[in-house]
């Protein structure tokens, strides 16, 4: 199987490292969400891995061979870096056969993809009169083109109405699900949690997660219980004799802290509390990045007083 393999990679540029002393593997089989603040090393990185900028130091390997010894690389690596990319002048079905023709892909895929990425109906009209959302399908499909065992691909969903964020979803679900190799980098948390399996969190060109998403969130946001009553009085004193934390709403819930619903709905059972609502307020993975890159971020706005 192909993994992507990161072993102390650093990118200098002047003074600045843009990368530092990185390491990291994409295993195959699962969708790897590369996370983290603007100018974190993302792009840089992901540049890195696909011979378009050289290390200072380190090494990137894609089933133990740099970029630049694949032969054909279109057949082993797929990447959208930039959906402008395509010559505007040209139709999309061009595009895509100068590229089948470049990497000796049949020809026959050309219209494989431009059916899988919703564009066959559009392929021959020239780029340049394609909307954000149809160049970034373009370019998908140019990912695809070599039936690929990794892809690459720099926030796939920008520019995609809901249909098409709901199509890039499943492609990525299945593409890990036949055992390929799938990096996605993204700023949407709700989005970058609807397909990863696994994160890669950057600040700074630092590492500072490698981990299964669940893992993530839940080492970095307390469990709380959302719980309604009729007798708040008899729930608090209840809670408190247990030990647990518990804060009124101005609409009438409980939060309660550091707590699982079954835990609450026990002691609540057990003191003759009457529930009208109990639930696992769920952890975020947007709270869990914010928690940990707080610190990270290159520009951040101030809130403005009233």
């Amino acid at each position: 199987m192909t993994s992507i393999e990161v072993q102390a990679l650093t990118k200098e540029y002047g003074t600045g490292r843009a990368v530092d002393d990185l390491t990291f593997t994409v295993l195959p089989g699962r969708v790897t969400g590369f996370l983290g603040p603007n100018g974190a090393g993302k792009s840089t990185s992901m540049r890195l891995v696909l011979g378009l900028d050289r290390p200072t130091s380190g090494t990137v390997t894609i089933g133990g061979r740099a970029y630049e010894n694949l032969r054909e690389p279109l057949r082993h690596v797929g990447a959208l870096l930039d959906a402008q990319a395509a010559h505007g002048s040209r139709t999309a079905r061009d595009h895509l056969r100068v590229l089948a023709v470049s990497n000796r892909i049949a020809v026959r895929r050309v219209d494989e993809v431009l059916e899988e990425t919703g564009l066959a109906s559009v392929a021959r009209r020239r780029v340049k009169t394609y909307s954000l959302g149809m160049r970034q399908r373009l370019g998908i499909a140019a990912a695809l083109l070599g039936d690929p065992e990794v892809v690459m691909l720099d926030e796939p969903s920008n520019g995609l109405d809901p249909e098409g964020i709901i199509w890039i979803r499943a492609l990525l679900r299945r593409l890990a699900g036949e055992g390929r190799t799938v990096l996605v980098s993204s700023h949407l948390m709700n989005e970058t949690a609807s397909f990863a399996d696994h994160l890669v969190v950057l600040g700074r060109g630092r590492l500072l997660a490698d981990t299964p998403m669940r893992e993530f969130i839940h080492a970095r946001v307390e469990p709380r219980v959302r719980v309604r009553t009729t007798d708040a009085t008899a729930l608090k004193t209840a809670l408190d004799r247990h030990g647990h934390d518990a804060v009124e709403h101005e609409d009438g819930h409980w939060t309660v802290r550091h707590a699982r619903v079954d835990d609450v709905g026990r002691i609540a059972s057990q003191a003759g509390v009457p529930l009208l609502e109990l639930a696992a307020e769920e952890a975020t993975l947007e709270q869990a990045y914010l928690d940990l890159t707080a610190t990270e971020a290159e520009f951040t706005a101030q809130p403005q007083e009233a």
